[in-house]
């Protein structure tokens, strides 16, 4: 399976944690992310995420708060992507709604681009399982400079 992996600079932490320069953080580990494809330039990401049995609620499914997380994830490495080496993200406003109910299991996710300003940038990610939307979210985050 070929990726395609197009980022505005090949010197960013995103850039090159995505070539195995740097390491993963964990919590993507946690989350059973992986990211199938990004384009930076059209604004779009696509990625996997493996809910595990220890996300589940009393009921049995995927607890909301770890859809969101994957939903956070999904929409700040969009951003993430479209940054130069020096800058991070940080999300300030991250809106979910739950469509429906996830089973553990593997979950799709794509995130686009609504509006990239030069400090503040919107997006919107939607996880699907079996073709299915289950949640949806609607993120606010800001560009950061980095050390």
């Amino acid at each position: 399976m070929s990726l395609n992996y197009n980022t505005a600079d090949t010197q960013s932490y995103f850039s090159r944690m995505l070539n195995g320069e740097v390491a993963r953080p964990p919590v993507l580990t946690l989350l059973g992310s992986r990211i199938d494809a990004v384009d930076a330039e059209a604004g779009m990401l696509s990625a996997t995420y493996e809910a595990s049995p220890d996300f589940r609620n009393p009921a049995g499914t995927v607890q909301g708060g770890m859809l969101s997380a994957m939903l956070d994830d999904l929409t700040a490495s969009l951003v993430d992507a479209t940054l130069a080496a020096g800058q991070g993200v940080a999300t300030l406003n991250l809106n979910v709604s739950f469509l429906r109910v996830a089973e553990v299991g593997t979950l799709q996710g794509e995130a686009r681009l609504l509006r990239r300003g030069r400090d503040v940038c919107h997006v919107m990610g939607t996880l699907r399982q079996d073709g299915k939307e289950v949640a949806t979210a609607v993120a606010v985050c800001k560009v950061v400079p980095v050390t």
